[in-house]
């Protein structure tokens, strides 16, 4: 009978995650064992720090990777924005389920709208990329670093007496907390981070009996839309926490992909589009990123 250890950090959000893609697993190989394994990553241990001062990316998939290489577990469950363009030797992202939503979610318990936010309004959110967008849309508004998970976050709006955070749409719905929803912004002005929404299923190069499993659950749409996503960001040198936004469509089999670059004060903004078809998703990515790059991106992103 076969079997697979699954790596997933420990949080409520992670192990939803460990517990769709199980579910997703299951469906597809009805004989198939699967072993939880929770693993502590830095980002789950450190959080008295922004995220984008931990130092260096991966802050929340190192520790799973390397239970991956050390044959500790078989495959891993990312949260694809969490997990840094660089693959890693002996290691790679061998499927993406059906992604979930891509927005961001503006919370308030006082304020029926982000556009109705007072001047000096105090906004929560660790994200640079959210920070950029917010600042180039609303610069009279105080932004404060907030960590922490979902729950967290949603428990600091009331007791530190902000006036709103931001928080990643998917993580509410699949934590059935999107009744805290108070609006879902316009992704015309608030660009998705790389990946926001999707799960990445990361496994060793040489385990073909789990990659031969994880191809039964893998998203085609989905999949090519992240690789172009993720192909632009490390095509503009990016990490993870950095302000790099995308947003992705699909029609019939061509894909459009736009991108925004954005410095961290919100002064400058670029964005640039590009379709292609999405079984060459990576290389419209690529291209994207030449073109952002070309309109000065390379710029804004040395002052971040």
């Amino acid at each position: 009978m076969p079997s697979i250890r699954l790596g997933t950090r420990s949080s409520p959000l992670a192990m939803w995650q460990a517990h769709h893609v199980s579910a997703l697993l299951k469906a597809a190989v009805p004989d198939l064992l699967i072993e939880l394994v929770e693993i502590q990553t830095e980002g789950d241990m450190i959080r008295d720090v922004p995220l984008a001062a931990l130092g260096g990316q991966g802050a929340f998939t190192k520790a799973i990777q390397q239970a991956l290489l050390d044959l500790r577990v078989d495959l891993a469950v990312h949260s694809l924005k969490d997990l840094p363009t660089f693959t890693v030797d002996g290691l790679m992202l061998a499927a993406v389920p059906e992604r979930g939503t891509t927005g961001d979610a503006f919370v308030s318990h006082r304020h029926r709208s982000f556009a109705d936010l007072p001047r000096q309004a105090v906004v929560a959110t660790s994200s640079l990329r959210r920070k950029a967008q917010i600042l180039n849309r609303r610069p009279d508004l105080r932004l404060i670093d907030i960590r922490g998970n979902v729950e967290t976050r949603l428990r600091k709006l009331d007791e530190e007496k902000l006036d709103a955070t931001i928080l990643a749409q998917a993580g509410l719905e699949r934590l059935r907390l999107d009744q805290h929803i108070t609006e879902v912004l316009d992704a015309e002005w608030m660009y998705p981070a790389v990946g926001q929404g999707a799960l990445g299923l990361e496994c060793r190069v040489d385990d073909v009996q789990t990659r031969e499993v994880l191809a039964k659950i893998d998203h085609a749409p989905a999949k090519a839309a992240v690789l172009a996503e993720r192909a632009m960001l490390r095509g503009l040198g990016g990490g993870c926490h950095v302000p790099i936004g995308a947003r992705t469509h699909l029609e019939g089999t061509t894909l459009t992909l736009k991108g925004l670059v954005i410095d961290p004060s919100g002064k400058e903004r670029i964005t640039a589009k590009a379709s292609g078809p999405m079984n060459d998703a990576e290389t419209l990515g690529k291209s994207l990123a030449d073109a952002l790059m070309g309109q000065g991106a390379e710029r804004l992103l040395a002052t971040g």
